[in-house]
């Protein structure tokens, strides 16, 4: 029996083949694609999660794609002024990161330039001050990287005792049960650090090359001032990567990357353009945005902006390199905008709860 999937390629080959890919531009004016992307692997991350790592060469086909297709690549404040203003040039593109990992430096800003496309960089702060590997990511990605190895997980989870990972499934459960236990213990990111050295020795993993390679790392301070002087467009990712649900708690984060952001870039200006983390959004979170001064909030919600989309839910489409050629074509010719998509929050919550 023929996927979802399947029937949907099915679909995108054909409308391509009889022109309706051309036709469909016209559902481009005044509709905008913002392009959503994590990062850019450093060796197998996207293999190992796809929605936050995209491979050097497709990025780089991705790009490409935009310019023989003479899509109109705009910075994002520019790109929404116009929207709102009912004068968006047609089949215009924003480009935007997510996060601030060292790979953005490393390996897609020398792309970006390469083609010379505008970019904004949500940046989310705290990890700029401590260059040590995001715990959480880098704790998944060396459990996926150990599948069929067995070892001693005292301490890791509350059971303890021998754990052998023999599939994605078992890896899924053994992430999220040990994870969950390492919050409940509320470690410090120094002790959290160290948690990663005891769980390399126990799977014989060579932490030494990675931390050497900076993978799962974020950019320093001066390496953000870099980007900035470059005209990277820093904007808001909140402090921590969280979005608590209290209000004060939730000002902070936003006042915390503010001051940070400001400080790291060495201006006075303050960035109004924010990004939801983890694509965790809520309609409860537009009066505090509008009370902090947010010009915007993007989602992970697939879809076209228009000038009637509420500016605290402009949609995005996460691109990744499971997503073919043709599925990212049609997006780019609005094409795909005409199928239904699914409700990014559901599936964010239900990753909260495996």
């Amino acid at each position: 029996m023929a996927s979802l999937k399947d029937a949907k390629l099915a679909v995108l080959r054909a409308g391509k083949a009889t022109g309706l890919f051309t036709a469909s531009t016209r559902l481009r004016t005044q509709r905008l694609l913002i392009l959503c992307y994590h990062g850019i692997a450093t060796e197998d991350e996207y293999r190992w999660n796809p929605s936050l790592y995209i491979d050097r060469d497709t990025f780089r086909q991705r790009l490409e794609m935009l310019r023989c297709g003479r899509y109109r690549v705009l910075p994002l404040d520019e790109a929404l002024r116009l929207m709102y203003e009912n004068k968006l040039p047609p089949r215009s593109v924003t480009i935007t990161f997510d996060d601030g990992t060292y790979d953005f430096y490393a390996h897609a800003y020398p792309i970006l330039r390469e083609f010379g496309f505008p970019v904004t960089l949500y940046l989310s702060t705290y990890y700029c001050r401590h260059q040590v590997p995001v715990f959480n990511v880098a704790w998944a990605y060396m459990l996926w990287k150990s599948i069929g190895k067995r070892f001693d997980a005292t301490g890791f989870v509350e059971e303890g005792g021998e754990f052998r990972i023999g599939n994605i499934e078992l890896w899924q459960r053994f992430r999220a049960r040990s994870q969950r236990y390492i919050d409940e213990r509320s470690l410090s990111t120094r002790d959290k650090d160290k948690l990663l050295n005891e769980l390399a020795g126990r799977l014989d993993f060579d932490l030494s090359r990675m931390r050497e390679r900076r993978m799962l790392q974020y950019m320093s301070p001066d390496e953000v001032r870099d980007m900035a002087r470059a005209g990277v467009d820093i904007q808001l990712h909140t402090h921590r990567h969280r979005m608590p649900r209290d209000r004060e708690l939730f000002r902070r984060e936003i006042m915390d990357n503010i001051r940070e952001v400001r400080d790291m870039t060495g201006t006075n200006a303050t960035p109004t353009h924010f990004c939801y983390p983890s694509g965790d959004w809520d309609a409860s979170f537009f009066p505090w945005l509008e009370e902090l001064g947010m010009e915007s909030a993007t989602t992970c919600q697939p879809g076209l902006a228009a000038s009637s989309t509420h500016r605290f839910a402009l949609p995005r489409l996460l691109d990744m390199p499971t997503l073919s050629s043709i599925e990212f074509e049609g997006w780019l010719t609005g094409f795909s905008g005409l199928f239904p998509q699914r409700d990014e929050r559901a599936l964010y919550r239900q990753r909260q709860q495996v």
